[in-house]
């Protein structure tokens, strides 16, 4: 089932994140806790989670960012898109970004962005097949 995340999913979606990049669930910190709470209090902020039971097997952020041109419609930014290794393969991470889509689209949105690290074929044609393509922007990353 997808759903919203709430301030009780905060260490299962650590934990999911190692099936993305990260190598340990961070310590609970003053910095790790203001931050949950300013994603928790943002409406425009959205972490989408696939709850199998109470565990978390797919999430996805969708952030709605305001903006100036096209008519003063906003745009979707999506990340941290990841399925626990288990469950891939069942639509799990399409059901998070379909619901992303139900967000910008809400939301009036004219376009939705997302970027990824991953080179493998499978991963590019699953963003494909979800909709997105790599043909209309050219992303540039500038690590801090």
């Amino acid at each position: 089932m997808v759903r919203e995340a709430v301030h009780a999913d905060l260490g299962g979606l650590l934990e999911l994140y190692l099936h993305l990049h990260e190598t340990r669930v961070p310590e609970d910190s003053d910095t790790l806790r203001d931050a949950w709470r300013r994603i928790m209090a943002d409406e425009n902020h959205h972490i989408l989670v696939d709850d199998e039971g109470g565990l978390l097997v797919a999430s996805c952020v969708c952030v709605i960012i305001p903006n100036l041109t096209r008519g003063a419609r906003p745009y979707a930014l999506v990340e941290n898109v990841v399925t626990r290794a288990e469950y891939r393969r069942q639509g799990r991470a399409k059901a998070c970004l379909d619901r992303a889509r139900e967000i910008a689209l809400r939301s009036g949105c004219y376009k939705m962005m997302l970027m990824t690290g991953a080179k493998s074929a499978g991963t590019l044609q699953f963003y494909r097949k979800c909709g997105y393509n790599a043909d209309d922007k050219t992303a540039f990353v500038q690590w801090l």
